[in-house]
């Protein structure tokens, strides 16, 4: 079993407008943008970061805005909700605050936890749930107070035609059953990243996802630093799974394999973190480019869509 695994690091999605993004996160949520960048893989597209006041692992949520990109299609083989943890009886604030930002708002209690679940505009699927005793301290940066701010992450729900190999997978992972209730078996893993719930639901005879704006693209885990990293790939590796190289992504460094439902797992370090390029001050003002992207900076300021 791995012993390396420190709960979420980032969750990853796809958009279908940076503008729209970049505001339901910072001014909807309140959350604060951490780094504005572009993708490795195509540098004419965004990749936002938002989280707490530092990006703290555990709190970020990223994003891909291909301009105009097409809905993706819900299904198996997926992340199907990200559940941000929020404190004990703030749902009627959040309720009140995401009419009209958000769609498909709604009240259910999951592990006997409270919960608003909403989509975006692009349809991608949240949940904001009360969970006791959180001691992340938030950002309030903007204009949530500190009595109903976001914390951080509380987990993510995956929807599968078949658990079993994934419950494999989370429990080599160090995670440990929970609880099964309403169709969802819910997994934990110990330590003090409170971004430590998995959810599986098994849907059986549902179409495979097909991704595009609203869906997520993969979820990370965290470890600390690059050894523990490379001993969990070679764990990996010698579990079977193809694993790829280590890849520098200037704020952390990350590795990915595919699971056997289908859903793309990365496993992303602490380390350096979101300041190694800005201080904490200005964290997210101004572009920060990868160095083999510096050189196209004229070009990608033109191009990409300004952002408040």
């Amino acid at each position: 079993m791995l012993t390396q695994i420190k709960g979420l690091h980032h969750v990853t999605s796809i958009a279908s407008d940076a503008a729209r993004n970049n505001a339901f996160f910072t001014d909807a949520l309140g959350l604060r943008r951490v780094k504005k960048t572009v993708n490795f893989d195509a540098p004419d597209v965004y990749h936002l970061y938002y989280g707490d006041e530092v990006g703290t692992p555990g709190t970020v949520m990223t994003h891909f805005p291909f301009q105009r990109a097409a809905r993706g299609t819900p299904g198996v083989g997926e992340v199907g909700e990200t559940v941000f943890a929020v404190p004990a009886g703030s749902l009627d604030f959040w309720a009140d605050r995401l009419a009209g930002r958000a769609e498909n708002l709604a009240r259910d209690t999951q592990f006997g936890e409270n919960r608003l679940t909403f989509r975006s505009d692009d349809g991608e699927a949240f949940a904001l749930s009360e969970a006791a005793d959180d001691p992340r301290t938030p950002w309030t940066g903007n204009g949530v107070g500190s009595d109903h701010a976001i914390r951080g992450f509380r987990g993510a729900s995956m929807r599968l035609a078949d658990t079993g190999a994934m419950v494999e997978l989370l429990t080599y992972m160090g995670y440990e059953k929970l609880d099964t209730r309403d169709g969802v078996t819910r997994y934990v893993i110990a330590g003090d990243n409170p971004a430590d719930t998995i959810d599986l639901v098994q849907a059986s005879g549902v179409q495979e996802a097909r991704a595009g704006a609203g869906s997520v693209h993969h979820i990370a885990f965290a470890v600390e630093d690059r050894a523990a990293q490379v001993a969990v790939r070679q764990k990996l590796i010698d579990t079977g799974y193809a694993v790829t190289p280590v890849i520098d992504r200037d704020y952390f460094w990350a590795i990915y394999f595919r699971t056997p439902g289908g859903v793309l797992f990365e496993i992303a370090t602490n380390e350096p973190g979101f300041d190694r390029d800005e201080d904490t001050a200005n964290l997210g003002e101004a572009l920060k480019l990868p160095s083999q992207h510096e050189h196209l900076r004229a070009q990608l300021e033109q191009h990409l869509q300004p952002l408040g």
